[in-house]
């Protein structure tokens, strides 16, 4: 349950940051951009009760982490500056399908796990889990694609011969965050840069964003494949067949 809401955390503080921050897009243009995402996991969660009967808590548990890890590894290559290709939309809705699935499927086998007089203790244990992984996928997402956004930039102006150590030393690299193309510009235009060179560190900033993100979808994609072996933990019984776990003592 934790590795399945941090991912969503992380998924849906990702995809946000770069529509919004980085492109400059509004809100409304970001919730159409998630549009996809979000409604495949609100349905999958609803009718993948439906295959219970036919498939163990084990089969689906591994199948839909297999999916997401396919999912998020795919976006890692298809993913550009541009959302509405379908490629990523198509991504985000294997991503999906697999996370709707994980989430009623893990919170169900909690419940059966357990007897029946502690469902609420199950209940609370997993809003707890579900908030603390809220808080911890979107934090670690943050400081990691910010991580790696520094190295990235770090590495490619000690590479790019069209930007002088006189340019950068006007540039303060200790702060590198996610800037969008117009912001760059503002900032370059207060040094001594010359047209070419802002230009050039536009595109060298365009390129450092998109590898981070695609670095960030491929870290998902580890830890989404990571929890395959959990996954494959799970039991093995369908609804017919949930072992008797002992008296009630609360009757």
């Amino acid at each position: 349950m934790f590795v399945i809401v941090s991912m969503e955390a992380a998924l849906n503080f990702t995809v946000p940051l770069y529509i919004q921050i980085v492109q400059g897009r509004t809100p409304f243009d970001t919730s159409l951009a998630m549009m996809p995402f979000n409604l495949t996991v609100f349905v999958t969660a609803t009718l993948i009760v439906r295959f219970y009967p036919r498939f163990a808590p084990r089969a689906i548990g591994v199948f839909s982490f297999a999916l997401t890890t396919v999912a998020l590894v795919w976006l890692s290559f298809v993913v550009t500056n541009n959302w509405e290709t379908l490629p990523t939309i198509l991504g985000l809705i294997v991503f999906g399908v697999g996370q709707g699935a994980l989430v009623t499927l893990v919170f169900n086998v909690l419940v059966t796990a357990v007897p029946k007089h502690l469902a609420g203790d199950v209940g609370s244990i997993r809003g707890t889990t579900q908030n603390l992984a809220s808080a911890v996928g979107t934090a670690v997402a943050g400081a990691m694609l910010v991580t790696v956004l520094g190295l990235t930039v770090g590495r490619a102006i000690l590479e790019n011969t069209d930007l002088p150590p006189s340019l950068v030393a006007q540039v303060d690299l200790d702060s590198v965050n996610f800037v969008s193309n117009d912001r760059l510009r503002e900032v370059l235009s207060q040094t001594d840069a010359t047209p070419e060179q802002v230009d050039a560190a536009v595109e060298l900033n365009a390129d450092a964003r998109l590898r981070t993100l695609r670095t960030g979808l491929l870290a998902l994609a580890a830890l989404s494949a990571v929890a395959l072996a959990p996954a494959s933990r799970l039991p093995r019984y369908r609804p017919g067949e949930i072992p008797n776990l002992g008296p009630d003592p609360g009757r």
